[in-house]
């Protein structure tokens, strides 16, 4: 689910991407506190609007996903996004933990905790 997620995200397509996030999303961000459901979702419209691309890959061997009974999985790792700016690249290195709620067969976010900016 990860790999479905950042794919979408990579390639700026918000039509796969925000199906993956449940409607009562709460996403958390040390340096911006609660972000509404809305507001994460315009944020990222804009970003892709943007020309100097943002990406975002898993650091690998750092993820950790643990079962949840009765909800889902809790998944944990650190991630790195890269875009350019003045011309040059910016790589920042963040940790993330991701509630991912399972109902029936469809696997969805309805948590995020982003921090270490």
């Amino acid at each position: 689910m990860d790999t479905l997620l950042f794919d979408a995200f990579n390639n700026q397509n918000m039509a796969q991407f925000k199906p993956l996030f449940t409607e009562d999303l709460e996403w958390y961000q040390d340096n911006g506190g609660l972000i509404p459901y809305e507001t994460v979702f315009e944020n990222l419209e804009n970003t892709f609007k943007k020309e100097d691309k943002l990406t975002r890959q898993l650091v690998k061997g750092s993820l950790e996903v643990h079962p949840i009974k009765d909800y889902g999985a809790i998944q944990i790792g650190v991630h790195q996004f890269r875009h350019i700016e003045n011309g040059k690249e910016e790589i920042g290195t963040f940790k993330f933990v991701m509630l991912w709620k399972k109902t029936n067969d469809k696997w969805q976010i309805s948590r995020v905790i982003s921090y270490d900016h």
